[in-house]
């Protein structure tokens, strides 16, 4: 048996390491998140961009309007995700999919060449993307409007299931209105309750332009373009002193070659 001391000494200590979990979990709550249905968009300052979709098939039915089957026991027919997810602006590249509190999810990765577009297809329709030049800056807009309102029968739903909008960014982020901190990664986040977006109420309410209008601003310029140019100029740098200290070397030993003839 550990005396009382020991004991206590290894109290404190799995506290401590609890305590550090949640820390790096952002929280508590972070720990037991219910995305339910998530948007993934990695863009690039071509306008081109990297899709991810990440759903329960009851949340895409409620959201999209679509007519999956949700019987639990029931297979996910990838190709008719996949169908569902090809369009005329789309490439779909990947389909997979997993389960988590009886439900079936999917998990759509897509190709898109210009953002702008991805509005005309059927699984981004509720959205109008705006990506323009502003000066020395990237706007990026994205208005999300009302959800198809489906009902998804018995969905199995508690109320803490959550609806996520994230967006990569390649540049330097100048204003945004998560009314978050960004990610790590240059990420941002626009979130509410899964409830909330059956409603359509607004993601976001009115800071600049109108309600429900995701809004990013960002350099014209790329991280890794600037991280590339400052490696380059630190290379070349470097290979300038490396030349100057060998001419120094050899002029040296020149000078004391000479001295020694003489």
């Amino acid at each position: 048996m550990l005396g009382a001391a020991r004991r206590q000494v290894l109290l404190r200590g799995l506290c401590a390491l609890c305590a550090l979990v949640v820390s790096a979990c952002g929280g508590s709550s972070a720990l037991f998140r219910q995305y339910e249905y998530e948007e993934e968009v990695y863009l690039s300052l071509d306008g081109s961009a990297t899709v991810y979709v990440n759903s329960s098939l009851q949340a895409l039915n409620a959201l999209r309007g679509t007519a999956f089957d949700t019987t639990p026991a029931a297979r996910v027919d990838t190709a008719a995700i996949r169908a569902y997810f090809t369009s005329p602006v789309t490439r779909v590249v990947r389909v997979s999919q997993s389960r988590r509190n009886g439900r079936r999810f999917v998990h759509v990765r897509l190709d898109v060449d210009d953002i702008r577009k991805l509005g005309d297809a059927a699984p981004f329709a509720w959205s109008t993307y705006q990506f323009t030049r502003d000066g020395d800056m990237f706007k990026y807009l994205q208005t999300v409007s009302a959800p198809a309102g489906k009902d998804p029968g018995n969905a199995g739903w508690n109320g803490s299931e959550i609806v996520a909008f994230r967006l990569h960014l390649p540049s330097k982020i100048r204003y945004h209105n998560t009314r978050r901190d960004v990610g790590r990664g240059n990420i941002l986040v626009w979130e509410q309750p899964l409830a909330d977006r059956l409603r359509n109420v607004p993601i976001v309410y009115a800071e600049k332009g109108a309600d429900g209008v995701l809004d990013a601003r960002m350099d014209a310029q790329s991280i890794l373009y600037t991280t590339l140019w400052l490696f380059g100029l630190t290379f070349a740098t470097v290979a300038i002193v490396f030349c100057g200290v060998i001419w120094w070397v050899m002029r040296r030993g020149r000078g004391t070659a000479t001295a020694a003839i003489e």
